[in-house]
Formats: structure tokens, sequence, C-alpha cells
């Protein structure tokens, strides 16, 4: 007998895990309209592997939509309810949970496109229609046989084995939705599983599917691979694929090692994806592991073979950062300031590097206090992941060197103000006491108070700022006005 089947049998269900007002509540409406309803999905997955779960899906064998409206009703307390009719679902909002709602369906698809021509089905037409086994079990919550799973693709042996597969035949899964591909990749990044020999196989077979999925859909899928605990798996399963080719060229350019002499450079991809794995425990945010995935984009592009020097890549922060709007364009990512946070990060990632390796002077941390503002912690995370040599002495060192860089962070912040620096003396002071209009006498008396602080030859106050105003206004030919 088979697994599921094995469960089924002995009458397993998951009573005691659903017993819960809300799920009694559905049940007690489904019964009332004579309708089954069923919690499927990753809430069952997610309840089977004790994790904690904020997507709840209900199917009702019938009109889903009528199943939600009749439980908002029933429900104590304030809901909010959003019909999809185009879609045949409803969004129940509850006590800051959603719950959507569908009716059972079975749906064929069109070659141009993943959205699927629907009709009414059963239990198993909707359970067949799903992306992945893990994906298809289903709970009863009708009284009857409530917290009964139906398990016909035996997602618990496959949750049990830490495979990812799909219910029916791979390649006619990914070519009806070929979103599903960066599903299977994602779901074994999250969950840390396997994806079978069968499903890696049909994904390459159908990767090139992956065209008509709008680069929305991609990014969205794209970002919950970069915000899992350990991202590389995700990005070596596209590249294993040929999934990363296509929707992500220049991150695979950053592949191979080219030899001169003897003499090679690492693999930059290979260094990227460990930058994030690196910085992944240290923070979730989102924007910041995409500005360590992108640190190094612009290595092949400027990679130079010097003789006596080595491999160099001169510049590559520069042109990373040029490349970037061009790929947040393609990829439909936010071309605003988080498109240019990330920039700034991949901008500025060399200088605490540099600062580490040299001795730390206090006007190389106050221009790095000013380029990179209230961002700078962020800065520092991103450079202490790129530290990724295999000699631990000298990741000792690193480590060690940016401690000493951090406090001294610390120390001139606290003693001259230079985070999200604004000039003791403004431009509006400047015009009024000399009577001038807007020009280059402005912006040059501004530079060099600008340039005497970061230096440490002046402090960031008004007083010695407006003494240096002065001296410059008097070698640029330039008299104060005379009160009247």
């Amino acid at each position: 007998m088979a697994v599921n089947e094995r469960h089924i049998a002995e009458g397993y269900t998951l009573k005691s895990a659903v017993e819960k007002p809300l799920f009694r509540t559905i049940g007690e409406v489904a019964d009332g309209m004579g309708l089954d309803a069923w919690l499927i999905g990753g809430y069952v997955r997610d309840l089977l592997l004790g994790r904690k779960s904020g997507d709840i899906d209900i199917m009702a064998v019938g009109n889903g939509i009528a199943l939600a409206e009749g439980v908002a009703a029933a429900l104590k307390g304030r809901t909010q309810v959003t019909v999809f009719r185009n879609f045949g679902t409803a969004l129940v909002r509850y006590r800051n949970m959603d719950i959507e709602f569908v009716g059972a369906r079975k749906e064929s698809y069109r070659a141009y496109s993943r959205k699927p021509l629907v009709e009414d089905g059963t239990l198993e037409d909707d359970q067949k229609r799903r992306d992945f086994t893990i994906n298809a079990m289903a709970v009863s919550l009708n009284k009857t046989q409530f917290g009964k799973l139906t398990d016909p693709f035996d997602g618990i042996g496959d949750l049990d084995r830490r495979i990812i597969r799909t219910p029916l035949d791979p390649d006619i899964t990914f070519s009806d939705d070929p979103l599903r591909m960066m599903r299977a990749v994602r779901f074994a990044t999250q969950l840390q599983f396997t994806v079978s020999d069968e499903t890696l196989q049909a994904i390459a077979r159908n990767k090139e599917r992956i065209s008509i999925v709008s680069g929305e859909r991609v990014a969205e899928e794209l970002h919950k691979i970069i915000l899992s605990d350990k991202p590389s798996t995700g990005f070596l399963l596209l590249d294993e694929t040929g999934l990363l080719e296509l929707i992500f060229p220049e991150l695979v350019r950053l592949k191979g090692v080219e030899m001169v002499n003897g003499v090679g450079h690492k693999d930059n991809f290979y260094h990227t994806l460990k930058v994030l794995d690196q910085l992944a425990p240290h923070s979730d945010d989102l924007w910041l592991r995409w500005a360590a995935l992108l640190h190094d984009i612009a290595k092949p592009a400027t990679r130079k073979f010097m003789p006596g020097q080595g491999w160099t890549f001169y510049g590559h922060n520069i042109v990373g950062t040029r490349m970037i709007p061009a790929i947040f364009r393609r990829m439909k990512l936010p071309l605003n300031e988080k498109m240019k946070y990330v920039q700034k990060l991949v901008d500025l990632h060399m200088r605490p590097i540099v600062l580490a390796e040299e001795v730390v002077t206090d006007s190389a941390v106050r221009r790095l206090l000013f380029e990179a503002g209230d961002d700078i912690d962020d800065l520092m995370t991103l450079c202490e992941a790129d530290i990724t040599s295999k000699n631990i002495s000298k990741v000792r060192k690193y480590y060690q060197n940016f401690q000493l860089v951090r406090q001294k962070l610390r120390e001139i912040d606290e003693k001259d103000a230079i985070r999200n620096f604004q000039p003791p003396v403004t431009g509006e002071e400047i015009m009024a006491t000399f009577g001038i209009p807007p020009g280059k006498e402005v912006g040059l008396i501004k530079n060099a108070i600008k340039e005497a602080i970061l230096d440490g030859e002046i402090g960031n106050n008004h007083p010695e700022a407006y003494a240096l105003m002065m001296t410059k206004a008097t070698e640029l030919g330039l008299t104060p006005q005379k009160e009247d």
C-alpha cells in the first residue's frame, strides 16, 4: 500500500493541529451551505513541517466566493472581504490574517500564456493542478471528517525525504506555468530541500518558457530566494538548470577563472554567492542583499592582467554602479531610492576594505562617513561579508582591522558630526555676507569649508567655518557688505 493510502486508510488526521475556532467556523458555514471545504496548500505543508505560515488557502468544492462571504458574516469581529470574480477567488481579512477562498477547479493552458482556462472541478482535479506534491495536501474542515488529510501524491513522504517533486508530469507542469520552475527553486532554497532529478531535468528542458512570465513575477520569486537563510542554494540551482542565464546573465558572466602565465583570479560567481551567504545571518534587508549580489558585477568588464601586478579590476565599483539601472529596469525592480541605495553601497564597497588594509586616518574615516551617511553600518556589514579568503590568519586580521575602523567611525561621528553632514555656513549666508548672487565663488567657499572639515583642519562648527569663509573670500577678492 502506498504511503498516502496508508495514511488515509488508518484514519490519519491533523484534527488536533487544526482545532481552531476559525477552521471550525469555516467548516460549519460550509456544512450549512452543503459545500465540502478543505484547508489546502502551503498552510498544510508548513503545519506538517512545524513552520509558521501566513498563507491560509481554503478550497471549496463549489462556490468559493459564496463560502468566503458566508464565513465573513459568521466571524465575530471586523472582517473585510475582497472579491475577484474574474478569478473566482475571494480574500477575507480577519485579525491580521489573509484567508483566500477559491472553488475547486481544473485548468488547461495555451502555449503563449501562463493564464489558465478554468472550469469547475473536484477535489481531485484541484489537487492535480497544484505545483508540487508538498503543496497538494488537503485537510477537511467539514464536521463529519474534520481534520482528515487527503494526500494523493505522497506529499508527506516527500516532506520526509525533503524533496521537491511535481504531482504530474513535470514537463507538462512547467510548460503550462513556467513560473513554477522558479517556485521549485525557491521552495528548495527556503526549505533546504532537494529538487528531484526528474523535476530538475524538466526545468532544464523547459527553461526557455520562462520568457512568457512577467518580470515582476520572476523578481518576486528571486527576492524570496535572496531573502532565504542560504541564498546560494537557489542561485546554484538556477545556474544548473540554465534559468540564471536567461533571467540574470550578468551574474553568469562572473563565472570562470582566466589564467595568464600560470596566474589566475578567483571565480567571482562563487565568491559573490559566498558573500551573500555570509551577509544573510547579519541582515534580512532585501536591498542590502541585492548590493551583496551586485557588488562585483562589473569585474568581467574591468578585468585586466597587468605584468608585475597580476589581475586587476580597477574601477569595477564605478562601472558596476553604472550597470545597475539597466539591470533594475530589465528585471522590473524599483528605479527609486532603493536602487540608489544599492548603487551607493556598490560604489563604496571597496573603501572600508582599503581602510582595513592601511593605517586608519581620521581624515579617511571622515570622508567615508560623509559619503556613506546613515548607510555606513550597512556598508560595513557588506564589507565584512566580502572577506572570503581561505587564509584563516588573513581573515582574522581583516576582522580585527574592521573593528578598528568601526571604532574610529563611532569616535569621529560623535566628535565631528560628519554623518549626514550639513555645512555650518550655508550658501545663503555666504551670498548675504558678500552681497553676491549664486555662482562660482559661493561653490568655491562652500567646498573649501567642507574639505577643511573633512581633513580635520577646522572643526565642524560655525565660528571656525565662518573664519575660513572670510579668509577664502579675501583670496577671491570679495569684501563683506557694509551694514546700513
